[in-house]
């Protein structure tokens, strides 16, 4: 059986600036979905909030952003930060950088397939 590999940089080719972030699937089984996302000064709509079924672990390779959780709380995030999201902690993008591309690194899996790593870990809805 011949095994594919693929290799690739998160950081280039970028995507041009358009009115939506850009999304791409970089890996996908049944367990896990990895994206790296792309924004250009985006922000999520201010009456809108992500509501996920699954859980989120994610890291800002380049740009800054801010997240604001249905608690009130607000993390800032610049390169190299990450962050891990449950399932259902309702979230959204305030701002991402203005002035050059914010590129992310988000894994997404089902939390019971996790074996309670959020107890390893800081917890964005609950802080610990």
């Amino acid at each position: 059986r011949k095994i594919l590999m693929h290799s690739r940089n998160l950081c280039r080719p970028l995507p041009e600036r358009q009115a939506l972030e850009s999304f791409e699937t970089i890996l996908h089984s049944p367990a896990v979905r990895i994206e790296r996302i792309v924004s250009h000064g985006h922000a999520s709509p201010a009456d809108f909030w992500y509501d996920q079924e699954e859980a989120e672990w994610v890291l800002l390779v380049q740009g800054s952003a801010l997240l604001a959780f249905a608690d009130g709380r607000e993390t800032a995030l610049e390169a190299g930060d990450y962050v891990h999201i449950p399932a259902h902690c309702r979230h959204r993008v305030v701002q991402t950088d203005p002035n050059m591309p914010t590129v992310w690194l988000a894994v997404f899996y089902l939390e019971h397939a996790q074996d309670n790593a959020s107890e390893k870990g800081v917890s964005a809805c609950t802080g610990r």
